[in-house]
This record gives C-alpha cells, structure tokens and sequence, in this order.
C-alpha cells in the first residue's frame, strides 16, 4: 500500500474527515493530493499528520524506505543559502554524510552553488587568489544544471586569471539570436544587428532571416534581400512579404510583383 493510501485508510479508521485531520498546518488540497498519490509530504508535514493519527511516522513509510540522517543538514543549508549566508550554508554541509540517495545531488548542487557565489564575492572584493582557490575546489560538476554551472565556473576563473577561457565555453548564438529578435520587436535594428554580428554561426537560415529584418528596418534593401534569399529556402513565406517590400522600394516592381503572388498561393 502507497504512502497515501495508508494515511486516508489511517484517517478513516479515525473517523477523521480532511478537514479535521488538516488542522491549521496543512490544506485540505495538499492533503488531498497527498492521499492520491499526486504530492509528496514532506517529513515536517507527516509527522504532523502521523501525530495526529496516534501512528509513528515508520507505519506510512515503505519497509525499504529509511530516514536520512542528513535532513536537519540539509535544512540548515537550504536556510542559509536562501538568506545569501553561502559560508553558513558550507559549514552545515560539513556535517553531510555520504553516501545519501535522498540528498546526494542536492548537496552537491547546493555545494557547488555555494562555491560559485563566495568566488563572485571575493572578486567583487579583490581578493583574487581567494576567488581561485575556490573555483578549483570544484573539479567537476556531476549535479544538476551542470552546463550552466560549469560556464559560471570558466567565467569567473577567466575574471581571476586574465586568461581566455573561451575555448571551453558553450556558443551563445542561441541568446544572441533571441536577444536580436527582442530588438527588432522594439524597433532597434542597429542593436539587433549587432548582436547578430557576434554570433559564430553566421549561416543559419534563422540569422539570415532576422539579419535581413535589421537591414530592412532600417531602410538597407539591397544587403536585405540578399540574407532574405539565404534563409528563403527554410522561411519561404516569411521571407516572400520581406523580399516584395525590399524589390518594391528598390524599383524592381517585376521581381516584387511576383513575391505579391507567392503569398496568395
């Protein structure tokens, strides 16, 4: 029997409606998603509920399941690092013990996050070789958001070092394009074009499309046309509007005409 079960079978035993059994601490809805299986409580919440129930907390776990030994730990981390106390936070960490398969990756995350804004600090203070030494701390990131992390990590160690990093880092065209697509939303193509100007894969059909849409923004038909005929393979009716205005302010009412054409098919 699942944990949820076993709780609404508990309460019903006790003539206990939800209501009565929520008290003040709880809703009447997470109880409810909690007897169905569709939430999980967590040990704060039920050991209000089991205590309310007259039953120990062992009798709604499974037999394989087992308390971990880290909770208060883990509780005291997650406190600090949420109130920005990261040297707090590390020094509750201590205490973790290994191996958890509650809280393994948590505890490595909350670890690694604390490194991270210790080191941004201690730039911020000038105190470079203290920033280092934490950023090499971290060996390897096997945690959640590693890629993220791991950027965040070469960024501040180029900061310490003054060595290019770039190498190892992951391509920001994806940012930079949907960064280009905001300005040309606001009527800021110079903007747009320059950050399309720093992306490295400068042959996607999609830069040419927004690159060609900076360039008719403002008023520069001829190189528009042209990166609207690059992407016109992938965009073909996004680009047949785009491609008509560019040929019809150049003079060319021919080649314009039949762009018109094409968006009537």
């Amino acid at each position: 029997m699942e944990l949820g079960e076993k709780l609404r079978q508990a309460r019903l035993d006790a003539g206990l409606s939800q209501r009565q059994l929520c008290g003040e601490e709880i809703t009447r809805n997470m109880l409810s998603l909690i007897e169905h299986g569709t939430a999980q409580p967590s040990m704060k919440t039920l050991q209000y509920l089991a205590a309310r129930l007259g039953k120990n907390v062992s009798y709604f776990l499974e037999e394989s399941a087992v308390l971990s030994p880290n909770q208060a730990a883990m509780d005291a981390a997650r406190r600090n690092f949420d109130a920005g106390d990261w040297s707090e936070a590390l020094e509750a960490l201590k205490t973790y013990q290994k191996p958890d398969p509650v809280y393994d990756r948590e505890q490595q995350l909350i670890w690694v996050c604390c490194h991270l804004e210790l080191a941004r600090k201690a730039l911020e203070e000038g105190r470079r070789p203290y920033a280092q030494s934490l950023l090499e701390r971290i060996p390897s990131l096997p945690c959640y958001c590693t890629r993220e992390l791991e950027r965040q990590r070469l960024l501040l160690l180029g900061q310490v070092s003054g060595e290019a990093v770039t190498q190892h880092l992951p391509s920001l065209d994806t940012e930079l394009l949907l960064r280009a697509r905001d300005a040309l939303l606001q009527g800021l193509p110079d903007r747009a074009g320059k950050l399309l100007d720093a992306a490295e894969d400068q042959a996607h059909p999609q830069w040419y499309l927004l690159r060609g849409e900076s360039y008719l923004q403002d008023s520069q038909y001829l190189p528009a046309t042209q990166c609207f005929h690059k992407a016109e393979a992938t965009f073909p009716r996004e680009t047949a509007q785009k491609l008509e205005i560019c040929y019809r302010e150049l003079g060319d009412y021919k080649r314009a005409y039949e762009y018109a054409c094409m968006q009537k098919k």
